[in-house]
């Protein structure tokens, strides 16, 4: 795991149940502001469920992509009791 993958699951791991964080916010959580692409890239490679990626969103509210699959992550969340602007997948 890169140095980068630890920061970002690091931060992300500590997103409580029903809470969400966009992948900007994480980015800059990490000090890396621009690099919220990446944040994506980096919990789609996770593997661990301790590291609640489904947890973390655009910044415009839609839920964005899960190595889980999208309705997964939407059932997780909803299960949460998380309040997210879009509940529209990725359209």
């Amino acid at each position: 795991m890169s140095k980068f993958q630890e920061k970002v699951y690091l931060i992300v791991k500590k997103i409580p149940a029903g809470k969400t964080m966009s992948y900007q916010e994480v980015a800059q959580k990490i000090d890396q502001p621009q690099a919220f692409r990446a944040v994506g890239q980096a919990l789609k490679k996770n593997i661990n469920p301790r590291v609640p990626c489904h947890r973390v969103i655009h910044s415009n509210g839609k839920i964005g992509g899960y190595n889980r699959g999208q309705d997964r992550k939407v059932y997780l969340l909803k299960k949460e009791g998380a309040v997210f602007l879009n509940k529209k997948k990725n359209n």
